[in-house]
């Protein structure tokens, strides 16, 4: 009784890890299909009809420097 027992565990645990691994694998490849058809876009990316813009967008970043004081500037005076 315990060898029948052990062989249809052992069965039943390689079917499933089989078939665990089939529907993983479908999965991941409909997750990747779905994905790559869906590209985020920003709003500036976009014309006034909605259509891309064909330029380059340029991104810029400011570092603020150790020794600004927001108090000084043309607007706090």
């Amino acid at each position: 009784m315990l060898a029948i027992t052990l062989t249809f565990s052992a069965l039943f645990s390689l079917m499933f890890l089989v078939l665990g691994s089939i529907i993983g694998w479908i999965a991941k490849e409909y997750v990747i299909q779905r994905d790559s058809k869906f590209i985020p876009m920003h709003p500036e990316m976009f014309d006034e009809h909605g259509n891309i813009i064909p330029d380059e967008i340029y991104a810029l970043r400011f570092d603020n420097p150790e020794d600004f004081n927001s108090s000084e500037g043309p607007l706090n005076e």
